[in-house]
């Protein structure tokens, strides 16, 4: 039996405007294979910030990937996961093992800007005892991988909306 691999995520996407903080648990497959968070074509983070802003570039089929980031940031959404590193075969959240944590403090160093830390689905959620030693509002959102079948887009979409609003981005 072979040992599984061990996985380094993606480095966070942040500038010093950067009001709320998106933390997913660990990058899938798809994200790693290209580097970009949120790659996988059915996980819903990008259609549900175009649902928000439609006039921004975050349409996974038409627009860069660069675009997209950018507009992100223009927005004040940064992007990192709560584990820096981990053992995982395939991309559920089930199948990690041996996760190191990233260092939300040295990150919030860098944000001098951060209002609010949103947790991304369950496993990122699982440490916000983390997040809330940063003493910043922390939310639990419903995941937008598609393994979060249980809750429509529009109540995803509800969900997100309500927290961006909190976040004083609309």
């Amino acid at each position: 039996m072979t040992e599984p691999l061990r996985l380094t995520g993606l480095a966070p996407l942040i500038s010093d405007h950067t009001r709320m903080l998106v933390l997913g648990s660990f990058p899938g497959a798809s994200s790693l294979a290209r580097q970009q968070y949120y790659a996988h074509p059915q996980n819903g983070f990008w259609k549900i910030l175009q649902a928000i802003w439609p006039s921004s570039p975050f349409d996974i089929r038409a627009d860069s990937y660069e675009k997209r980031i950018n507009a992100l940031l223009d927005h004040g959404i940064g992007l990192w996961d709560v584990y820096a590193s981990c053992e995982r075969e395939g991309s559920l959240d089930s199948a990690i093992r041996q996760p190191q944590v990233n260092d939300l403090a040295a990150l919030h160093r860098r944000c001098p800007e951060l209002r609010l830390i949103a947790h991304n689905g369950g496993e990122s959620y699982r440490h916000a005892r983390h997040s809330r030693t940063l003493g910043l509002p922390v939310v639990h959102l419903p995941s937008t991988s598609p393994a979060n079948a249980s809750w429509s887009f529009d109540r995803k979409l509800q969900a997100w909306r309500e927290v961006m609003w909190l976040a004083g981005l609309l």
